[in-house]
């Protein structure tokens, strides 16, 4: 029996997941979710196997990282996926179990949540194709001369971080005593230079280890 938790700030799409997983003979559905602080304080509270996080929702990428923080344990898996390679590897970066695209039903969903529940990995022949383009680019470039990352101006790295945090615009500007209008350029900007097309991709692709590995080695001196 794998046991269940939904993170969905729709309550339609919250209600209607619990009601067709409930009844799934190898699956319990524990509890529901609106946002992180309520999935964070049911986790502290009941016994989870697996976290099912719609990733359409606001800050989606900021809750799996919460997640894992307060039950490393539990694995997530991200239901509403675009399959293309940024998404599939935006999940990965974050450190997604498993995830189900936007296309699939609601027999597909099933199969990847108890195969996650075991521990195990599924997913579709694109996505692992997309995957193993990504580690053969990673064990590629541990030989090969290091290409620095497209440096951030101070004010932009200061709204990274923010963006890490899950602050939407408005917060932001209020943060740093800003326009609203401000900190869309900038984050505009920090998508370009991140060649991605979401605030959740910039957050997954500044957090992974390779970025940051990069970044640190540009910024040293030359000899």
């Amino acid at each position: 029996m794998t046991r269940l938790l939904i993170v969905a700030d729709i309550r339609l799409y919250q209600e209607g997941l619990a009601h067709i997983l409930g009844s799934e003979p190898r699956l319990e559905v524990v509890g529901t979710a609106a946002d992180l602080s309520t999935a964070t304080r049911l986790l502290a509270e009941r016994s989870v196997d697996v976290a099912l996080i719609d990733l359409a929702m606001p800050q989606s990428f900021a809750a799996v990282r919460g997640i894992a923080t307060a039950a490393p344990s539990v694995k997530v898996v991200a239901v509403g996926v675009r399959d293309s390679e940024q998404d599939v590897i935006g999940c990965a970066e974050a450190g997604v179990a498993g995830y189900v695209p936007r296309g699939a039903s609601v027999a597909e969903l099933v199969t990847v949540l108890e195969c996650v529940g075991r521990g195990e990995l599924l997913c579709s022949p694109r996505a692992a194709a997309t995957l193993l383009r990504r580690v053969t680019t990673l064990a590629a470039g541990r030989d090969a001369p290091m290409v620095c990352a497209p440096a951030l101006t101070p004010r932009e790295r200061e709204i990274a971080g923010l963006l890490e945090s899950g602050l939407s615009n408005k917060d932001i500007a209020r943060r740093l005593g800003i326009e609203v209008a401000t900190v869309k350029n900038h984050v505009h900007n920090l998508l370009e230079k991140l060649q991605v097309h979401r605030r959740a991709q910039a957050v997954a692709r500044l957090q992974s280890r390779f970025l940051s590995v990069r970044e640190s080695r540009c910024a040293l001196p030359p000899h």
